[in-house]
């Protein structure tokens, strides 16, 4: 009895130490499907996840995947510190996306992020996330890449469809790869639609989606929609992302072009998308920078 009950003490202290010893990965969740993409696969490598999610923007179904979550509202800097202390988490990751209108009417800074928010002479995207990130790596928490764990989600390079652009085509990718760059430089927007080398939209707050129905308004057909990184590109946030819906939105308006940027895009349903696009006869190309002319 006594070597029973001394094996259980001892199998119970080894399975506490594991389970202690497992890492746990931090994620601050936004909208989209990337959460929950990025959870399961944590999950899948035997790693704890904990989230801090975004009421109004985060899918509820990942309270169901994380080991633990916390909901916060937009600009709650402070409550999002706590909980990855409290918790113990080390490293985080941000994925998913934020309606960057919310800025106007959804934000409810604490006093942290107002204490954050003075400092700032502008308010890109760029220097908020980064300023954001300085800020919790004083705190011990260091914000990792979001595609360390989902890799396979990187646009490939070559054209991914039946269809290939045409010489027209390609000149209107060169047209808007290189607006599109611009825009990315001086942190607006990552997405141009182009037609006949002439600019028809850029993305500035409204994001991809209305950007390609306004493109889409006015080039009335045959556009191209171009979307790229940034030329400083930090791959730990605000990576470009394309997926089914961005596709079903190209055929909606009949444009005949998805450029991507290869190693920099995240590609979401892939082959859905690629499957949507052959059956509307739309050209998906994923290109590098040293192909622009």
């Amino acid at each position: 009895m006594t070597r029973i009950c001394f094996w259980m003490v001892t199998d119970y202290y080894s399975y506490y130490r594991r389970m202690n010893n497992t890492e746990t990965i931090g994620i601050i969740a936004g909208g989209g499907q990337f959460p929950i993409l990025v959870a399961r696969a944590a999950k899948k490598r035997g790693i704890r996840v904990a989230a801090v999610a975004h009421i109004d923007e985060t899918d509820p179904a990942l309270a169901t995947i994380v080991n633990r979550i916390t909901w916060i509202r937009l600009g709650q800097l402070g409550r999002l510190i706590k909980a990855f202390k409290r918790w113990d988490v080390k490293k985080v990751l941000m994925a998913g996306s934020i309606t960057k209108r919310k800025i106007f009417d959804g934000v409810m800074p604490d006093i942290k992020a107002i204490a954050l928010l003075s400092k700032m002479a502008i308010f890109h995207d760029d220097d908020i996330l980064s300023t954001v990130a300085a800020t919790l790596f004083k705190e011990g928490i260091e914000i990792i890449s979001c595609v360390s764990y989902l890799p396979e989600l990187l646009a490939p390079s070559g054209c991914l469809t039946e269809r290939k652009p045409n010489g027209s085509e390609k000149k209107d990718i060169f047209c808007g790869w290189k607006i599109a760059k611009e825009l990315g430089r001086m942190d607006i927007g990552q997405c141009v639609v182009v037609r006949k080398k002439t600019v028809l939209a850029v993305e500035a707050i409204e994001g991809t989606d209305e950007t390609i129905l306004r493109g889409g308004r006015l080039g009335k057909k045959d556009i191209v929609v171009v979307k790229v990184s940034k030329p400083t590109q930090d791959m730990r946030f605000d990576i470009p992302t394309v997926g089914l819906a961005t596709v079903k939105l190209i055929a909606q308006v009949k444009g005949s072009v998805l450029a991507i940027e290869a190693g920099k895009t995240l590609m979401f349903d892939r082959e859905e998308m690629v499957k949507h696009a052959n059956t509307a006869g739309i050209a998906i190309v994923s290109m590098s920078n040293k192909e622009i002319p």
